[in-house]
């Protein structure tokens, strides 16, 4: 077959599957994106080059004058293609950037199946969620806009997928029949638990944890209130005082990945400034953001990992702890129910509430016996329904129906 992939960050999603059809050995594959530096073998990527700027834009359509733009090169990228002789037997994309707008433009009757991740809303996901960071009235007509993209893809009479029962939850009750869900796997080889991980010194940003050290983690792309980090950094103090042996290591960047920056600086120096002496700097590491093996040993390491996030995607780092047999304590919220279940894969904990986060970690930390039960419940959830090749089979039995003849 002949494979279409639309990412504006090859290879976005698509990793595993792109993987799977490259194995396969039977398959013409390209892969449409905006320049970088990644490569597969076996893939041909074609970039495309975005053309003008949407700086001059309102504020409230410049995300889709984003996608217009995105929407414009791919379809000349497209046209492009099909000049050469390639027409593909089916496009798969990430609807979110726009880049699958125009293909029927090109290849009127290709199947395609579009990525749908989040619908935005005002109420009832993440915005306005946290009280401690309120979204102006004045900004609600841009959130609207931000599903503009999402709403013309819907119309575009294709088939979608997204990866859990929340994340379709999100999208307009008509909506809903084309999208089909897809619970996107682990790789349960790579992530798995290694309890000689907790014999040995594990060195990490400059420091090393001993053996004897009660290892507290917390992983996210970037520090900042989206994924709790100002929750997190409000229970240290408690962690720290009442257990003499607690290290944490908190794994992310200093960007911002999701919601507004704070006014000035970081996330991290703000709430480090908030904190004080209020805890022992130096029984809490910022190690950035680090090597994939260095973040699988980290977890497999770990006597307590902490998860939070507004109502918005899960991260894969959910999957990933859940994978290699942490103990969980993470935000009662939408997305994490879908994974963990409370007393029996983990534990779930108020957002709002540092002292009940303290109060769960010190627990996990104190009953290893209950971390252990925790730990092995979470693997077994995953080996039951993250496994990548059921994700893959999956995927491949939704292509098959839309490609047959």
């Amino acid at each position: 077959m002949q494979f279409l992939f639309l990412h504006q960050n090859f290879p976005g999603q698509f990793l595993h599957l792109v993987r799977q059809l490259v194995a396969e050995n039977r398959h013409d594959i390209v892969f449409l994106t905006e320049p970088n530096a990644n490569v597969m073998a076996g893939v041909r990527k074609v970039p495309y080059v975005v053309e003008g700027s949407s700086a001059g834009a309102h504020p409230v359509s410049r995300e889709f004058d984003n996608a217009a733009r995105r929407a414009e090169a791919v379809a000349r990228t497209c046209a492009g293609l099909k000049q050469l002789g390639f027409t593909p037997n089916i496009v798969i994309g990430h609807h979110g950037w726009g880049e699958m707008l125009n293909i029927r433009d090109v290849w009127a009757d290709v199947p395609m199946l579009g990525y749908f991740e989040f619908f935005y809303q005002l109420e009832g996901a993440d915005v306005g969620f946290d009280p401690e960071f309120p979204v102006a009235a004045a900004d609600h007509a841009r959130i609207r806009a931000k599903n503009a993209t999402n709403l013309l893809a819907l119309q575009l009479g294709a088939a979608g997928q997204t990866p859990t029962d929340w994340q379709l939850s999100t999208y307009p009750a008509w909506a809903r029949q084309s999208i089909t869900v897809l619970r996107e796997g682990v790789d349960l080889d790579a992530c798995r638990p290694d309890p000689a991980a907790r014999t040995q010194a594990l060195e990490i940003g400059g420091a090393v944890i001993a053996p004897s050290d009660a290892l507290v983690t917390y992983v996210s792309r970037d520090l900042e209130p989206y994924r709790g980090f100002h929750v997190m950094m409000r229970a240290l103090p408690q962690i720290l005082r009442e257990n003499a042996r607690a290290r944490v290591v908190l794994v992310g960047g200093d960007g911002v990945s999701y919601g507004a920056a704070p006014a000035s600086g970081t996330w991290r120096a703000l709430f480090t400034r908030e904190l004080g002496a209020a805890f022992d700097a130096d029984r809490v590491l910022f190690p950035g953001r680090i090597p994939y093996t260095t973040y699988l040993r980290l977890l497999q390491r770990s006597d307590a990992h902490v998860y939070l996030t507004y109502p918005f995607v899960a991260s894969w780092s959910l999957r990933e702890a859940l994978a290699m047999g942490c103990a969980v304590i993470a935000s009662d919220t939408p997305p994490v129910r879908d994974f963990v279940a409370h007393e029996r894969t983990g534990l779930l904990t108020s957002f709002f509430d540092p002292a009940a986060l303290a109060g769960h970690v010190l627990r996990v930390l104190e009953d290893r016996g209950l971390a252990s039960s925790f730990g092995r419940a979470a693997r077994a959830y995953a080996e039951t329904n993250l496994s990548m090749a059921d994700y893959l089979a999956a995927y491949g039995g939704l292509i098959a129906r839309m490609t047959a003849a």
